[in-house]
This record gives C-alpha cells, structure tokens and sequence, in this order.
C-alpha cells in the first residue's frame, strides 16, 4: 500500500513540475515576443520651424516601424548639441554643417557627427523700415547671428547684395572686421539668433536664418529684401553621436527624412522658403 502511495506521489510531482516548466517556457516565449514587438523611442532635438513640424509629418510612418519619436523643441543652437553629447538625445536636428564643425571645435565635443542632409533654409535680409536696400540711410544698423558660422554667413549675404565687401578669401569665416569696405557706414550689430526678427523694430536691417523667420510669420520668399540662392551650401543636417550611425532605428529616421513624402511635404508647405536637400 505504501509502495503505491509513494508511486502516485512521485507521478503527480512529475506531472506538476513539468506543467510548471512548460508555463514558464510559455511565459518566456509570450516576453520574447512583447520585447521583439516593444517601439524603440528616439529623443531627437529640433528648433520648432521647420525642423519639427518635418519630424511631425513622419511620426506616423516611424511609428509603422517600431520606431516612436519625442521630439525635444529647443529654443537656440547650444543646448540640442550639448544634450546630444552628453546622452540626453538620441539625435538633433536643427543646424548645417559649419555650425557644428565650429560648435564642436570650440567646445572640444568630439562625439557628434552628422549623416543626413534633408532641407536647406535660404538665409534672408529683411526690415520693417525700407523696402528696398537702396533706401538704407548711412550709419544704419544691422543686426546679424552672432554665432561665429551664421555671422560669416550673414556678412557674405550682405557683401553679395552690395552692402558691404569682406576682405578676399575669408568667405563665411570672416568677422566685423574683416569689413574692408562699408559705403553706407552700417554698425553691425551681433546678437542672438533667436532675437533677430524681434530686432526688426530696433534696426534698419536683420539678416535672420529661415527657421527664426518662420517663427515670426515672415515669409523668406515674399518678405525679405535679398535671399541666398537655392543652391547654398548650409544644408540642415541629422546629427547622431558616433558609434550610432547605424543602429536600425536611426537609420529608419534617415530614410524617413530622406523620403518622397517629405520631399512633397517640405515643397508644398514652406513654397521656396525650405527646400530639400538629398
């Protein structure tokens, strides 16, 4: 009697551990597949025109994907590198390529790199005063981007519109005073790029990059009294620390900036004043 006991006993354990095994297999199988299905987000950094209403258009088709994006609207050009650097964003997207080589340069930031083109923002000289530069008074002001990259930026968009003549060979590295010749004695007067349309009330002239420009309602194609060519060089760029260049969601964000869809979307909604680039 015993001896069946102890028989009927060791079944019913057998039974139940491997009942127990077989749930726990299960259990794993069932998170295996929660975590292959799980969305990756990507923190990406981006001043709010054009640059975030572009990552909002393919939110949808990322999240298709697997992939969510939280996009972090930034109001200047120092802090979406710096949080980028130190691992606070996966990506920024907010600047061309001469920012961040001087950006990076002068912080000693190493770490970044970009890996996309996607848009190009013809930089513009607008004013409230004149309605055309023939009409600028001597000794006007000029406000222009006093970071280094955009304010040697500016001054080529004010040598090429007749204003000003910078000395040969500095191009877009050159400062006030590289200035050689200045007809109608403009002050040129650096400041914040954020704070240029705002400066529109204060000086005869602004030189404002788009995306500020956007912001304040103006229209770079109708608005500004001269305009880079379409063919500028400073395309805005995706930016990713290095070592991420190819891990599978950033590169789901690449093709997705670098689409038909985009393409379409940047032509019709910003009219001349944003222009692809790839």
């Amino acid at each position: 009697m015993k001896k069946l006991l102890i028989v009927l006993l060791i079944a019913i354990l057998s039974v139940s551990l491997v009942a127990c095994g077989n749930a726990k297999q299960e259990n794993q199988g069932a998170n295996a597949d929660q975590g292959k299905n799980e969305a990756i987000t990507l923190v990406v950094g981006a001043t709010a025109v054009p640059h975030a209403e572009i990552l909002e258009k393919i939110k949808p088709t990322l999240e298709k994907e697997g992939v969510k994006l939280d996009i972090k609207v930034f109001q200047d050009y120092v802090q979406p590198n710096i949080q980028l650097s130190e691992g606070k964003l996966d990506a920024n997207y907010f600047q061309h390529v001469p920012y961040l080589e001087t950006f990076t340069k002068e912080r000693n930031i190493t770490n970044l790199v970009d890996i996309a083109k996607v848009h190009v923002e013809p930089m513009g000289i607008y004013s409230k005063k004149v309605k055309n530069l023939n009409e600028v008074q001597n000794g006007a002001k000029v406000s222009i981007p006093n970071d280094p990259s955009n304010m040697g930026r500016a001054l080529v968009l004010l040598e090429k519109a007749g204003l000003i003549k910078l000395k040969d060979g500095v191009g877009i590295k050159g400062t006030k005073s590289d200035i050689v010749d200045n007809p109608k004695n403009l002050e040129i007067v650096p400041l914040d790029a954020a704070m240029l349309p705002r400066s529109l009330e204060d000086v005869t002239l602004s030189v404002i990059n788009t995306n500020y420009a956007l912001q304040a309602k103006l229209n770079p194609v109708k608005d500004s009294l001269f305009i880079e060519d379409k063919d500028s060089p400073y395309a805005n760029v995706l930016v990713v620390r290095k070592g991420d260049e190819n891990k599978e969601a950033i590169q789901k964000l690449v093709k997705a900036l670098n689409s038909e869809e985009v393409r379409k979307f940047i032509e019709e909604k910003y009219n001349g004043a944003v222009v692809p680039a790839f």
